[in-house]
């Protein structure tokens, strides 16, 4: 799933260092929405603005547990 979310979010926002020591830093609120509606529409999952926290953006790994906590509250 990591690779893939990968792949989607550097097609979505190639300009963002998804290897970043603090991603969070990386992103705006354009980028936030931007990675919600491409993960929603991939994983058919929802996200409100209670999820766009530093935690959930730190980096890549934990952008995929919040898709992987998302798919399990499903």
């Amino acid at each position: 799933m990591k690779e893939r979310i990968l792949e989607l979010l550097t097609e979505a926002l190639p300009a963002v260092d998804f290897e970043a020591d603090f991603l969070f830093g990386e992103l705006d609120s354009l980028g936030i929405v931007t990675i919600f509606v491409v993960l929603a529409k991939e994983y058919n999952v929802s996200f409100d603005a209670l999820d766009a926290t530093p935690k959930n953006f730190r980096s890549l790994d934990s952008i995929v547990k919040m898709v992987e906590q998302k798919r399990a509250n499903a």
